[in-house]
């Protein structure tokens, strides 16, 4: 009887198993069945002859109550095979339905490769649609070989084509770097820049491009084939254009501009282009107009890490004093951070850079950064103010040593005891200078810090944070 059993659950899966349509996508769900089915079968079967044992055994086997038992465990089977057949049915819908996707998208593209221009728009007006927000959409159609021909579209002279083929091509390459590396590969970085001269002053054309140039930019392969294309000239002169058209409605193609150019300013042969452009004096410029001080800091700290960037920043007026404002944006801790990066390397470079920081009054700035700043704006105000620190030290140092090599003495003078004096009376002056600056500067910040905390004024320990500080260092803090 447990052996019927048995055979009955296995036929009605092998029947099912026959009665599938689709084995691709109902093949696992059968195999699932069958081992659900194979579990359940063997749990009745060993209990069922647990009892029949049990029987054998002088106990009295309950027969009836195996019945009872078979009778259960085939309702069970029959609910359970429904209900696997209900998630067949609907993985066979959902098959049914990526295949007539699929279908959709062969036609797309057979359209594209057609001679006909109307269908050839219409397609590639499908095909932006189509991979907008979905990434499997931009793979398939990339693989059936829809990249050439939307390529090939931007040759077209009608503006409709070529503004349908770019933003067709933008949204196939979100998010795929496969995508992005082949619409690169072909030749697409030449054809829009080869668009935008032809094409002239037409604005969508413009704004298209440089989206795309933002999306590709992405992929590290295609910095320096980007960077070396021209489309950095191009990028800036639509800066300069969209910043002396002060048009509002622009201000998104102006962010896609100076992002595209913090991309490909990541690639250090990429930042010998950027200087043969006036683009430094653009950026350091635009600092103070807070839409586009962040990005424009953060291409700033890529150029100045080659010695050519350094010089290009330096030699734009009034850089240095531009740079340390950005230092007190306290509602801006981003921007604090990105100006206390580009600073922190120019005074680790050059001692000119230092001599006009301190010049510009940095001291204060660094310190009140140093307090109430964020963990990496304190560690770069750190570095900085050792790096002053040291330069003070060593100019003290060699002016001294000047003078003991002009004024030595021949023999048995007494200049040696004035010397150490005028030593001594300088320092003295110096150290008091150095302490009334810093007690200065910490009860300026302490004042600032108790308004925020909203305590009292004479709960300021002035003199107790002045000796703190000028018995601490910064020596090798990370940044």
């Amino acid at each position: 009887m447990a052996k019927c059993h048995r055979n009955n659950v296995g036929s009605i899966a092998l029947d099912h198993r026959h009665s599938a349509k689709n084995a691709t996508a109902g093949g696992h769900f059968r195999l699932l069945r069958r081992m659900i089915f194979d579990a359940v079968s063997c749990g009745g079967t060993s209990r069922y002859r647990y009892r029949q044992r049990g029987g054998d055994n002088g106990n009295g086997g309950d027969f009836s109550s195996a019945e009872s038992h078979r009778e259960k465990e085939e309702e069970r089977s029959e609910k359970l095979s429904d209900l696997l057949n209900a998630v067949e049915s609907e993985t066979e819908a959902e098959a049914k339905k990526k295949e007539e996707a699929l279908t959709e998208l062969k036609r797309v593209v057979t359209e594209l490769r057609g001679e006909d221009f109307t269908n050839r728009q219409i397609a590639a007006a499908s095909v932006r649609s189509l991979a907008k927000e979905d990434s499997e959409a931009r793979a398939n159609l990339a693989m059936l070989g829809a990249i050439p021909p939307l390529v090939g579209m931007l040759d077209s002279e009608d503006a409709h084509s070529q503004i349908a083929s770019l933003y067709a091509l933008l949204n196939l390459g979100i998010g795929n770097d496969a995508n992005k590396a082949a619409i690169v590969k072909i030749g697409a970085v030449h054809k829009m820049l080869k668009l935008i001269e032809s094409s002239g002053s037409d604005s969508s054309a413009s704004e298209a491009i440089v989206a795309n140039f933002l999306g590709l930019s992405a992929l590290d392969s295609n910095k320096p084939i980007i960077g070396s294309s021209g489309a950095i000239p191009f990028l800036v002169r639509t800066l300069k254009n969209l910043d002396d058209s002060k048009i509002e409605s622009k201000s998104q193609v102006k962010q896609d501009a100076l992002r595209a150019l913090y991309n490909l300013s990541i690639f250090q042969s990429n930042v010998s282009v950027i200087l043969e452009t006036d683009l430094v004096r653009f950026l350091v410029n635009a600092i103070g107009d807070m839409e586009v001080s962040e990005r424009s800091l953060a291409i700033l700290s890529n150029i100045v890490s080659t010695p050519e960037g350094r010089k290009a920043i330096s030699g734009v007026k009034d850089a240095i004093p531009i740079l340390v404002d950005g230092l007190s944006w306290t509602d801006s801790p981003e921007c604090q951070e990105k100006a206390s990066y580009v600073l922190m390397v120019m005074a680790h470079k050059a001692y000119g850079d230092r001599r006009v920081m301190i010049e510009a009054g940095i001291v204060s700035s660094l310190l009140e950064l140093t307090l109430v700043g964020t963990t990496l704006a304190q560690k770069r105000a750190s570095r900085i103010l050792e790096c002053l620190r040291m330069d003070k030290g060593k100019q003290v140092s060699g002016s001294y040593g000047g003078n003991l090599g002009v004024s030595a003495p021949i023999c048995g003078s007494t200049s040696k005891g004035g010397l150490v004096e005028e030593e001594d009376g300088v320092m003295s002056e110096e150290k008091k200078a150095v302490k009334q600056l810093v007690q200065q500067s910490l009860q300026n910040n302490m004042m600032k810090i108790v308004k925020r905390a909203n305590l009292r004024q004479d709960l300021v320990p002035s003199g107790h944070f002045a000796s703190l500080t000028s018995s601490s260092t910064s020596k090798s803090l990370p940044f």
